[in-house]
């Protein structure tokens, strides 16, 4: 029995710094691409010695998880971050059928995670989310707004989810994600009134969110991204149109 037990060692302040760090990347505390407190924060926040930390930021980015920058700090690194997505980004706004199968994983993907934000959005969150649809409310007469907007008030809503994994995935496919909305933007704007029901289907799932309800806000995610694919669709039919 005695040899099932072997004794217990103290952790090293690097060890427990890098568990603490490790713990809020998988709850999603910190998040892909965002800046790791500086060397001098962290270690006055934990109250160590910048040593252990520097110690510990040099395991987390041997382990993949974070990455230093040359003069620029430390960020948070994709989970997911070696994916297909860079060798498919050079081809995908001049690919139909890949910007119809980039509509489909948008759909269910994005469905969820306004499913999860209506149940777990903070009030900050939904403040965040408002700020970008009050963008959108100043442009819409303008005839649109940019696709970085559109891409905002979608990436805020994942992150509103707080699934870990949801975000790291949206993360992955970055430049592909975003390509589908410029593209489909483009095409929106050259209809007249399709801004405005644009405007609208955001609103739309903004209230479901901030009412908490999330049966509506899938539903009503599920319906602005069907425009979407069905836009990328047509491109199936008169391929010349992109």
């Amino acid at each position: 029995m005695t040899t099932l037990f072997k004794p217990i060692k103290p952790k090293k302040i690097s060890e427990a710094i890098v568990e603490q760090i490790k713990a809020l990347i998988s709850e999603g505390q910190l998040k892909p691409g965002e800046r790791v407190p500086s060397e001098r924060d962290l270690a006055t926040m934990l109250g160590v010695s910048r040593p252990s930390v520097r110690e510990a930021i040099m395991v987390l980015d041997a382990m993949g998880l974070v990455e230093s920058r040359q003069g620029g700090g430390t960020y948070v690194r994709s989970l997911t971050e070696h994916s297909i997505a860079d060798p498919l980004t050079g081809m995908v706004t001049n690919n139909a059928r890949l910007l119809c199968d980039l509509s489909e994983v948008r759909i269910g993907l994005e469905s969820w995670s306004a499913y999860l934000a209506a149940q777990n959005a903070t009030a900050e969150e939904l403040a965040g989310l408002n700020q970008s649809l009050e963008k959108m409310r100043r442009l819409v007469h303008t005839g649109g707004w940019p696709a970085e907007v559109d891409t905002q008030f979608h990436y805020a809503i994942t992150s509103a989810s707080h699934n870990t994994i949801q975000v790291h995935v949206l993360n992955t496919i970055h430049t592909l994600f975003k390509a589908t909305i410029e593209v489909a933007l483009f095409e929106f704007y050259r209809r007249e009134g399709y801004a405005q029901l644009l405007l609208e289907q955001h609103e739309a799932i903004f209230s479901a969110i901030s009412s908490h309800n999330p049966d509506l806000a899938r539903q009503k995610m599920i319906e602005h991204l069907s425009i979407v694919k069905q836009k990328m669709s047509e491109f199936l039919v008169k391929p010349s149109s992109l």
